[in-house]
């Protein structure tokens, strides 16, 4: 039975290699666009966690040469993409909204980030809910009114936390746990759509001085 579902979820594996991606991963992203609807012709795509370039290759394909992908990971990448899309080597915990590109630069932001396992349960989980949030982070600052966001979690500890967390800037949240993920795994995305602007507050006027009073 063991072995019937490691070549089940192996399939993946190997249509991946048939189609040219770097990584099976990339049906992830496939199924979680067909549900929600995450990519459209033109869009702006800002993709953390991008290495091996599966998911940054996918979403330049369907945003077409009208749109942008632009990846970032700790991993330096040397791979082939298409024209539209680009890999930067970088820590998503440095960045800042001006090297994005300034505010409301993005219409999608999404995430395949994941830590380096210590085979602790916990730790890694709180650890995954860090990056999702860093990830949530950079999005309200950097996406376009009604863009998504989509962000990969270890299921557990604080996991309906970082769900209200991200729906306060959503009108929609989704959990999708795609068919492509391996059995023994426990993660699943957050798929956020209809990203609510904030309501810029405008910095109170300076008092202004008291008229003197004339002299004489």
């Amino acid at each position: 039975m063991a072995r019937r579902r490691r070549r089940e979820q192996d399939r993946f594996g190997h249509r991946a290699k048939r189609e040219g991606y770097a990584a099976r991963s990339v049906y992830k992203l496939q199924e979680i666009h067909d549900k929600v609807g995450l990519l459209r012709r033109g869009a702006r795509v800002l993709d953390l966690g991008a290495f091996p370039g599966s998911w940054t290759t996918f979403a330049a394909e369907k945003v077409q040469r009208e749109g942008k992908v632009r990846g970032y990971d700790l991993t330096p990448f040397k791979g082939a993409l298409p024209p539209n899309a680009e890999i930067l080597c970088a820590d998503v915990f440095e960045l800042s909204v001006e090297e994005l590109g300034g505010r409301r630069s993005w219409d999608v932001v999404m995430s395949d980030m994941a830590p380096a396992t210590s085979g602790h349960r916990f730790t890694d989980q709180a650890r995954s809910e860090a990056l999702v949030m860093r990830a949530l982070e950079l999005a309200v600052q950097v996406l376009a009114p009604r863009g998504a966001f989509v962000a990969k979690i270890f299921q557990g500890g604080d996991f309906q936390e970082v769900r209200r967390a991200i729906a306060k800037h959503f009108d929609k949240v989704r959990v999708v746990r795609p068919e492509a993920t391996r059995r023994e795994s426990i993660e699943v995305f957050l798929c956020a759509t209809g990203f609510k602007e904030p309501v810029e507050q405008a910095a109170p006027a300076p008092e202004s001085e008291p008229n003197p009073t004339p002299e004489g």
